[in-house]
């Protein structure tokens, strides 16, 4: 019965009415993408693969417990799921992955300056941990495009991607993100300049 090609829709109620083959075929169909996906955010592959784990774990819960909703499509859920993931895993380990983006207007991009001392650098560090402090306070949707594109370096086509909404989405929750951020500097009185 199985062996005919089906939608994912129909892989996942069969599934959830006892036929355990309809979830490998699911696994099968979306492991390579949801791998990629984790991979390419978190760069080792011992955390992907726990990651990756971990998330489909999450998955057949929520399919058993009857959490999930079916107007959404299954692989974009499951992407979601793997994302946020890779988003408390970040978080937990309270390091994110230092990628610098290259545009000009960038306004996280920092000027290499050789022969730095000591001074500049605690300085540097210092703006860098404020910067990650501001970010932690943004609401959530702003706070992951801003991740994206600082830390993992993400185009804004792959943010839009990876978050199912559009590229202009994306760009005007990082705009109100810079905008949130610029408010908390001046509320704080904060001076962000690197050394």
């Amino acid at each position: 019965m199985l062996t005919k090609v089906l939608n994912d829709q129909e892989l996942v109620r069969y599934y959830l009415n006892g036929q355990e083959k309809a979830f490998e075929i699911l696994l099968q169909r979306h492991k390579r993408k949801v791998w990629s996906h984790i991979y390419l955010m978190v760069r080792d592959r011992e955390v992907t693969e726990d990651l990756f784990q971990e998330a489909f774990i999450k998955v057949v819960h929520t399919l058993k417990t009857g959490k999930y909703n079916e107007e959404g499509k299954f692989l974009p859920w499951v992407m979601r799921i793997a994302h946020n993931l890779v988003i408390d895993h970040f978080r937990r380990n309270k390091k994110m992955p230092m990628v610098r983006s290259n545009d000009d207007h960038d306004v996280f991009a920092t000027i290499a300056q050789p022969g730095k001392n000591m001074e500049q650098s605690l300085v540097n560090v210092q703006v860098d941990e404020d910067v990650r402090k501001l970010i932690e306070h943004l609401p959530d949707e702003q706070r992951e495009v801003v991740i994206m594109r600082t830390y993992l370096g993400m185009s804004f086509k792959e943010i839009a991607d990876h978050t199912d909404v559009s590229i202009n989405t994306a760009l005007g929750r990082m705009r109100y993100a810079l905008i949130n951020m610029r408010k908390m500097i001046k509320k704080h009185d904060m001076l962000l300049d690197k050394a």
